[in-house]
């Protein structure tokens, strides 16, 4: 009999003298480690094989032709098979050159195994090879479906519970969702995503480990990709369906964690609003939800909830919708994660702490998501415009500026259903380059100059001149204001 080792390999089974083995082919799968050998007869045993098998045959599963030669071959390396052993004297039918080729391609070793070996001789000898292995994974499957008490008892956070699975289990642990995306905070996401099956029901074995759903109601919320860690002694598939469900449940708690938050934090950001917090229960209160203690203030309009909660997973912020716009506090960092969102129209205000009064940063996160959504910009932070943050916010002042300066080219918009203001507005946005507003505006370069030079006429204000092209701005973003221009997009 062979010594008990931890683990055994294709090259051990190969060196055992009593077996009298031959490699045909597959050198490169040498190192593939060994959980059982075990006979059949079947042309796709794939559905009951669990990974790391030794399949043993006498030929009757061997197809014929070149090409099912090959397929037979692929599919038992692709659910996870060390090694192919065949007895060549008894059925097996002439080998292909091609079947020899996607053995060396892949590096699955494929065994001749003399007539005179039993099969059962073979299974022996693993069977006493990987007994101590056996002990080991019964050890770890009785420490890892601990992690149900871990859960209950200890309060462990998410990293500390998963770098603990790791230790105990033998494999490395990736989670993700079905796109690719951090499931739980603190385990990363595979580095080849292409190890993610294209079916929640797909074989659960991949090169060197295994990947597996990770139950929820409806359907899985993503996989857990286990690897087998170098120098570990893997417990094995059953482990691994186990670290499935703890992530299952870690996630239900985390979900539920996060959704209890996020009504507490609405109900803070409502009150905030409503400066009815003192100084010290603010700071108390952001201090609790992660917030740093200076924040800034956001209006995120033309976004849903799921995408933006999305967006800012990885920023501790508080949100409220108010009709169809979502207010935001978070650090300022948040507002990159904000802009990237498509078609997201946001304004930020300036940062404030705890003492300051929240009306003003409203005022400037409503202002600023207004010159975002006139513009076409994904964010604006308040102070980016540096003349129309010094309008007044007097809807009858800002009426009569734009009357003004604007009333007849409003006046003329109307009646002959042109766009004169759109037009000198978008000039102005693009910084008086003609070409640029005109490709915007999906007209010709000579049709704006003859819309430019109409308004101008209107408005009797020559665009030329420093003092009239600012008091036609100024007017222009008292418009937008006020909702008299068309927003893009």
């Amino acid at each position: 009999m062979a010594e008990h080792k931890e683990r055994i390999t294709v090259g051990d089974l190969l060196s055992f003298p009593a077996l009298q083995l031959r490699l045909l082919a597959g050198r490169a799968g040498l190192s593939r480690s060994i959980s059982w050998a075990h006979v059949s007869e079947l042309e796709d045993p794939t559905p009951w094989l669990m990974g790391a098998e030794v399949i043993m045959t006498i030929g009757l599963a061997v197809p014929h032709g070149a090409s099912g030669q090959r397929r037979y071959l692929e599919r038992l390396d692709d659910a996870g098979v060390s090694a192919l052993a065949v007895s060549t004297q008894l059925k097996t039918p002439p080998l292909h050159d091609e079947f020899f080729r996607t053995a060396e391609e892949r590096g699955i070793p494929v065994i001749e195994v003399p007539l005179a070996v039993p099969f059962i001789t073979i299974s022996q000898e693993v069977a006493a090879a990987i007994g101590e292995d056996t002990r080991q994974r019964l050890g770890a499957q009785l420490q890892v479906f601990g992690a149900l008490r871990w859960l209950a008892e200890e309060d462990l956070d998410t990293p500390t519970l998963f770098r603990r699975l790791e230790r105990l289990s033998g494999y490395q642990i990736h989670l993700c969702t079905e796109q690719g995306r951090p499931l739980l905070p603190g385990v990363p996401v595979p580095e080849d995503l292409a190890v993610l099956p294209a079916q929640p029901d797909a074989p659960p074995t991949i090169p060197g480990g295994f990947v597996l759903p990770v139950p929820a109601p409806g359907s899985p919320a993503g996989y857990l990709v286990a690897f087998e860690r170098q120098g570990a002694r893997p417990a094995g598939l059953v482990v691994v369906q186990h670290l499935a469900t703890v992530a299952a449940l870690r996630l239900a708690m985390v979900r539920h964690e996060r959704e209890t938050l996020r009504r507490e934090g609405a109900e803070t950001l409502a009150e905030l609003l409503q400066d009815a917090l003192d100084p010290a229960t603010v700071r108390r209160r952001l201090t609790r939800l992660g917030l740093p203690a200076d924040v800034v203030l956001a209006v995120v309009r033309q976004v849903a909830d799921e995408p933006l909660s999305r967006a800012l997973d990885d920023h501790p912020h508080l949100m409220l919708r108010r009709g169809e716009d979502r207010y935001v506090l978070a650090a300022p960092a948040a507002a990159q994660a904000i802009a990237e969102l498509p078609g997201v129209a946001a304004g930020v205000s300036r940062p404030f702490g705890p003492g300051d009064p929240t009306r003003v940063a409203q005022r400037e996160a409503v202002w600023a998501a207004s010159r975002a959504a006139e513009s076409g910009r994904p964010l604006v932070q308040y102070g980016d415009d540096t003349t129309g943050r010094w309008l007044p916010d007097d809807p009858q002042v800002l009426a009569a500026l734009v009357e003004h300066v604007l009333g007849e080219v409003l006046r003329y918009d109307r009646t002959h259903g042109s766009h004169l203001l759109v037009s000198a507005r978008t000039w102005l946005e693009r910084d008086r380059r003609t070409e640029d507003a005109a490709a915007v505006l999906h007209v010709h370069p000579n049709t704006l100059g003859y819309r430019l030079k109409r308004f101008a006429d209107l408005t009797g204000r020559d665009l030329s001149s420093t003092a009239a092209l600012a008091e036609v701005w100024l007017a222009v973003r008292a418009a937008g204001r006020l909702g008299i221009v068309e927003i893009e997009g």
